[in-house]
């Protein structure tokens, strides 16, 4: 049966085992096996030295235990203690015995032997100028050097998966990529549980695999049970696993590998959730949508024609900077989005723009500065991108955490104007800044932030007196005194015609 559950914690250190073989080929120990099975594919988790004629009780598994015979009795090889001790030692999980030779016994006792021989433990014989701290410092120092190979080979996975992802080809990439990191096979399954794809050579139990596959589908699942997240298995010849994409669409991950190193595991959870981005945003329906609208947009497409495709007839612009300096982080920008209820996410090095349905009031978020556009029609983005820019500065000069484009709610003596009458006099009263646009957002923002030099410095990230130039050459070019509240009062009005 696929075990399920979470397992309790092992009795073994999380560090990889160290053969016993290479404890062997340590010259400097000196030590000698001379009794027991020579398998290459015993290990040993740690070493343990122990003088108690019964060592059960203080023994976790997988030790070299160590002793120098201390409570061996005299008449010990004319009865059954060497048997005894040594059962004991296997029933505790022991995996192999060191017997130190002097000061107590100048020789390893010819019954303990063959009781190990009988037993199968590996029984080493240490020499007299090896101390028994040498020994377990040696069995620490082939872990760590186990540790760190493995932690270099699971990071080298990590650089090999992220390189396929990033591929023409994802899915096979990162497939073919995972297979030969944990030398077995990868498949990926689709939601009805058919081979999408696959890679690397064919292990045994594929079809024990696929019914692991089925363990962790949701769509197998009934809808008051929660299916478990990854489920393992083992078959003759191969250890089974299966991941569950976070897609929620069905995807499921299997791997199938001769043997089960520590960091396996490890480095299919990365496969998965490289597989769960690509699946997730090439077979949803919202990812396909996306796609389709770009691709239509590209094509010619008027937004009203795609918008459609998108979920929404009106839409909000969300233009966020973050409040410490540097440029918008990729994982903080998806964060963002995210908070903000749309994957319409567009990051630029100065501002993240996000394009939200109107259904979705946008509200401040924690380490971000907002500027938010009026709801508008796909026709009128454009439109809307450039309010919540202008809101955007409007936030940082302010320091507010979120400002919207017309906040204040009230008509305005602006609606009594035709749109198109009010465009001609807003061409008109500035076309002498026409061929400035530095000019004229300088003024904009001047005006909206009541004259103030130094707010109208912080918004467009230039020095106060670069505004003050700026203001005295529009009103040269204006032929206008800005101070006057009744001139302010009619470019205001012009500048949110233009």
């Amino acid at each position: 049966m696929p075990d399920l559950t979470i397992p309790p914690a092992p009795p073994t250190p999380p560090t990889p085992p160290v053969p016993l073989a290479a404890l062997l080929a340590r010259e400097d120990l000196g030590l000698r096996q001379i009794a027991g099975p020579t398998d290459p594919d015993i290990v040993i988790h740690w070493a343990h030295t122990s003088e108690m004629p019964d060592p059960y009780p203080y023994l976790l598994g997988g030790e070299l235990l160590l002793t120098a015979g201390v409570h061996i009795p005299e008449a010990a090889g004319s009865g059954t203690y060497f048997a005894d001790y040594v059962s004991r030692i296997v029933e505790a999980g022991g995996v192999a015995l060191g017997f130190g030779v002097a000061p107590v016994h100048d020789t390893v006792p010819r019954a303990l032997v063959a009781a190990c021989d009988h037993y199968d433990l590996p029984l080493l014989e240490v020499p007299p100028p090896t101390p028994f701290s040498r020994v377990a410092r040696a069995v620490w120092q082939l872990m760590a050097q186990a540790r760190l190979a493995e932690l270099r080979r699971v990071t080298e996975a990590q650089q090999s998966l992220a390189a396929a992802a990033s591929r023409p080809d994802p899915v096979p990439s990162v497939l073919r990529q995972l297979a030969q990191r944990v030398s077995g096979r990868a498949v990926l399954y689709g939601p009805d549980g058919t081979e999408i794809a696959a890679a690397g050579r064919n292990a045994t139990g594929a079809e024990a695999l696929a019914e692991l596959a089925r363990v962790v589908r949701p769509t197998e699942t009934p809808a008051s049970a929660t299916p478990p997240t990854s489920a393992t298995d083992t078959v003759p010849g191969a250890h089974l696993a299966a991941y569950a994409l976070g897609t929620g669409q069905g995807f499921v991950l299997g791997v199938a590998a001769p043997h089960r190193a520590p960091g396996d595991h490890t480095i299919a959870s990365v496969a998965a959730v490289l597989l769960s981005l690509l699946t997730g945003e090439h077979q949803s329906r919202t990812g396909a949508g996306r796609s389709s609208a770009l691709v239509r947009l590209l094509l010619g497409a008027p937004p009203e024609n795609v918008a459609p495709l998108l979920g929404g007839d009106r839409w909000t612009v969300v233009h966020a900077a973050p409040e410490l300096d540097g440029a918008p982080d990729p994982v903080a920008a998806s964060a963002l989005g995210a908070a903000l209820g749309s994957a319409l996410i567009d990051l630029t090095p100065e501002v993240v723009r996000v394009l939200v349905p109107a259904d979705r009031e946008p509200a401040p978020q924690a380490g971000w500065t907002l500027g938010v556009s009026a709801p508008v029609a796909p026709q009128d983005w454009s439109a809307a991108d450039t309010q919540a820019a202008r809101a955007l500065a409007r936030a940082r000069a302010t320091r507010a955490p979120l400002v919207r484009h017309g906040s204040s709610g009230r008509p305005g003596l602006a609606e009594l104007v035709p749109h198109g009458e009010a465009e001609a006099h807003a061409r008109t009263l500035l076309a002498p800044l026409a061929a400035s646009p530095a000019l004229t957002e300088t003024l904009r923002t001047w005006l909206s932030l009541h004259g103030s030099w130094d707010r109208t410095a912080v918004a467009l990230a230039v020095h106060r007196n670069t505004v003050r130039q700026r203001i005295a050459r529009c009103a040269a070019l204006l032929d206008a005194d800005l101070d006057d509240p009744d001139v302010r009062m009619e470019l205001w009005f012009g500048l949110r015609h233009l």
